[in-house]
């Protein structure tokens, strides 16, 4: 795959800045972070570990088990090509040696250093971002925990966010556990709509502090499927600079847009292209979608001052990823390299447009009349506005659509169909009648049959 062929934004590495732009001070940052987080002290242990590695240096610094002992010789792995439907060749990864030494034994917090550098390259490659801008990277235990640790570094009791709405499922109860002050930031097929945004901040009252952090999943939102438009973004950064406030750019679909027009840079990239300050983005980035979920892996990249502050969070409680699962994904990369990642995630954006194109063929066929929906550019999502029978809905509510939850209930799991409630991507729990339901792992047999039962459940 050339470069020509990838629906992104490739930025050469470059050591010269195109336009001197103004970074944050961290004096912004550290005011931004929570009492908690302000009270982390560094491990006692693990912040001395960079030492281990000076010359000359006799460590009898901490219980790291010897080598010797571990069970574990060699291991060898088959992969396929970053493209089998090209090259269906496979490969044998061995595992052994001083990388099988390092991947069994307790590692830097921040992340294996050599898988670290590599994504930071990506990053560099992809977003346009230069060293000398006060951001790095860091591995966590999938970006699920980097999103807890980021939250409980800058939020506490009482603080407002903004969400985008619906949101992400997952990230509600870390968020309401905090005691914040939730504002739900509306969003359509065209992603979030910053004019809300704008239009609360411009009344927002003069002795009250302005949101701190937006959180948003630009790409394929879960659970909505859509992706913002670039002309949407670039009001939210502007919002952004203007009120001070921070974005957390969910990002764990960024490699699976499969959109007709190319893809819009992200927040991160945005902030390089548009004249003015940088360090307004924390950008979340994961395997799970494009390599394997269960291996855990994700990375966190954004200004330094919060980077270590997650990082600070881990040294007192998971202390790193695994050093198995960076280990093997660093096999694959080094295997690869950057242009091989991305002819595999290319492939992987084909793979869930071709289910996209498949499933929208038989909503169309079973749910036509009884629905409605937009269909994804991105992710593995569709969010449909079911027309729930009376049955389902308030007689002392006007207007009600019904409860997705009570349909769940009482007619999906008896007639044999699993969707996931609207309910469930709202920070106020509302009553909706829309529903999440994913076709990532359905084969067309199961397309067919599900959507069947969900338009007979729906015509009763």
């Amino acid at each position: 795959m050339t470069n020509s062929d990838y629906k992104g934004t490739l930025v050469p590495r470059t050591n010269e800045r195109q336009t001197t732009r103004a970074l944050l001070p961290d004096a912004v940052y550290r005011n931004m972070l929570s009492r908690l987080s302000k009270s982390r002290k560094p491990a006692p242990i693990r912040h001395l570990f960079p030492y281990e590695s000076e010359p000359g240096m006799i460590s009898m610094l901490a219980g790291k088990p010897n080598a010797s002992v571990f069970p574990f010789v060699s291991l060898t792995v088959k992969v396929r090509s970053s493209n089998p439907r090209i090259d269906d060749s496979l490969t044998d990864l061995s595992l052994d040696g001083q990388d099988l030494a390092v991947a069994l034994q307790y590692g830097a917090t921040s992340g294996t250093p050599e898988l670290v550098n590599w994504l930071t390259d990506l990053t560099c490659h992809l977003h346009g971002s230069q060293l000398d801008e006060g951001w790095r990277v860091t591995i966590g235990s999938g970006s699920q925990d980097l999103l807890y640790k980021t939250f409980a570094a800058l939020v506490e009791f009482d603080d407002v966010i903004f969400l985008e709405s619906p949101t992400y499922p997952g990230v509600l109860p870390i968020v309401q556990a905090l005691g914040c002050n939730i504002i739900e930031i509306p969003s359509d097929a065209d992603g979030i709509d910053p004019a809300s945004m704008a239009s609360l901040l411009t009344d927002w009252p003069k002795d009250k502090p302005y949101p701190k952090l937006l959180y948003t999943i630009p790409f394929g939102s879960n659970p909505s499927g859509s992706t913002t438009t670039l002309s949407r973004r670039l009001e939210v950064l502007r919002l952004a600079r203007e009120y001070n406030f921070l974005i957390l750019e969910d990002d764990p679909y960024y490699h699976l847009y499969y959109g007709d027009i190319p893809r819009p840079p992200s927040y991160f990239a945005l902030e390089r292209k548009v004249n003015g300050e940088l360090g307004r983005v924390l950008r979340f980035d994961s395997f799970s979608k494009i390599v394997a979920g269960g291996l855990r892996l994700g990375w966190a990249t954004g200004p330094e001052v919060l980077v270590n502050a997650i990082d600070l969070h881990g040294s007192s409680s998971n202390l790193q990823a695994s050093g198995m699962s960076q280990m093997l994904v660093l096999k694959l990369l080094r295997h690869w390299g950057i242009e091989g990642f991305l002819a595999h995630t290319a492939m992987c954006a084909q793979f869930y447009r071709e289910k996209r194109d498949l499933f929208e063929k038989y909503l169309q066929k079973h749910l036509k009349g009884v629905a409605e929906w937009s269909p994804p550019n991105a992710s593995m999502f569709y969010w449909i506005k079911l027309r729930l029978p009376a049955s389902m809905k308030a007689e002392n509510i006007e207007n009600d659509e019904g409860d997705s939850v009570l349909f769940l209930t009482e007619k999906a799991i008896p007639g044999g169909v699993l969707v996931l409630p609207g309910e469930c991507a709202y920070a106020d729990g509302r009553r909706i009648c829309n529903v999440r339901v994913s076709f990532s792992l359905l084969d067309e047999g199961s397309m067919d049959e599900g959507l069947r039962r969900l338009g007979h459940l729906l015509r009763e």
